[in-house]
């Protein structure tokens, strides 16, 4: 068994984010506390359940030195209205909506809101807080709706913008945050992390780690959704080119229907892609540039095929029978 991936709002213990945390901390002591951060860093690696401790911290939750610099006590009803999503002074933009549908991405309507939440005085607590999961997330409509909130900085406001890759943020938006940068652990101590929490082999715990690219969030949320076997897969498909066997494909694809069926699709592209990616550049590497372009496109349809997909509403088997073409020439070339 894998310990299931907690929501960021009931995660209590961070580990190696000592340092954002104290700088935030001495922010907060000197009474410089900047209106907006942006954290960022690769996916996994806690900026968003920092978010939430910074969060507890700001609305008066009692902190709690055993969970670390920021952390708080379970107990606490601060904690516990948090957890509960019921806090009237903490505002969470993110694209799991309240019907527990993940969205594509942070509708403009919610994001407006921001701007209605910040105009009101603190209901209970000493701040009004705001996070955004991911920032990634915001279509250009609501990235203006949450800019229109940064250029007016609220007073007894914070904001908290999650980001995965900040270069693809407005430059209006990242100029008005104070960044704390996030990075990951490393594959060994992800390794670590996953063994004690899981009944992985540590070869298993291993593959996993690489998959996340040494992030413990990511990771774990990988081993849940038992990315293994996409990889296993994966590897079964590139292996056997051009000559497939067709009844494991039609299984493969039959597994696509239904919402558990996406996260499969999408796993599966994910994987696939990675391999490529992988072997590709090793045949760089080696001087050996025969076919190489083949391999390159094939890459990117894997890439992108699966928003395509979506965007089209194109059945997600016919994709799949499609990407298995580019692969088959590619591995005649």
């Amino acid at each position: 068994m894998t310990e299931a991936p907690v929501h960021p709002r009931d995660a209590f213990m961070l580990e190696g984010a000592e340092a954002q945390e104290q700088a935030f901390l001495d922010a907060l002591s000197r009474g410089r506390l900047h209106h907006a951060w942006l954290l960022t860093g690769p996916e996994g690696v806690g900026k968003a359940t920092f978010a939430f401790r910074a969060a507890r911290r700001l609305l008066g939750a009692r902190p709690d030195p055993a969970h670390g610099l920021l952390g708080s006590a379970g107990e606490d009803p601060v904690t516990r209205q948090v957890s509960a999503r019921s806090h009237p002074d903490l505002m969470t933009l993110e694209r799991l909506g309240e019907d527990g549908k993940v969205r594509k991405v942070i509708p403009v309507d919610e994001a407006r809101k921001m701007s209605e939440f910040f105009s009101q005085t603190p209901a209970t607590a000493p701040y009004r807080v705001a996070i955004v999961d991911a920032a990634d997330d915001l279509n250009v409509n609501s990235a203006n709706a949450i800019l229109k909130t940064l250029e007016e900085p609220p007073p007894r406001g914070v904001i908290f913008l999650v980001s995965h890759a900040p270069g693809r943020l407005l430059p209006t938006i990242r100029s008005r945050c104070r960044k704390l940068a996030f990075t990951a652990p490393g594959e060994t101590l992800t390794t670590d992390f996953l063994t004690a929490r899981s009944d992985l082999t540590h070869d298993q715990a291993q593959r996993l780690a690489q998959m996340a690219g040494g992030a413990p969030g990511l990771a774990l949320r990988l081993a849940a959704a038992d990315a293994l076997t996409a990889d296993d897969a994966a590897h079964e498909i590139l292996r056997n080119l051009p000559r497939l066997d067709e009844a494991a494909l039609l299984h493969l694809a039959d597994g696509f229907r239904g919402p558990e069926g996406q996260a499969r699709f999408d796993l599966l592209f994910d994987r696939l892609a990675a391999q490529v990616r992988t072997m590709a550049v090793g045949q760089a590497m080696a001087g050996n540039g025969e076919g190489l372009d083949r391999w390159v496109l094939a890459w990117e349809k894997l890439r992108l095929l699966p928003d395509q997909a979506e965007a089209v509403n194109l059945d997600r088997a016919d994709a799949f029978w499609t990407a298995l073409r580019e692969l088959r020439a590619a591995a005649a070339a």
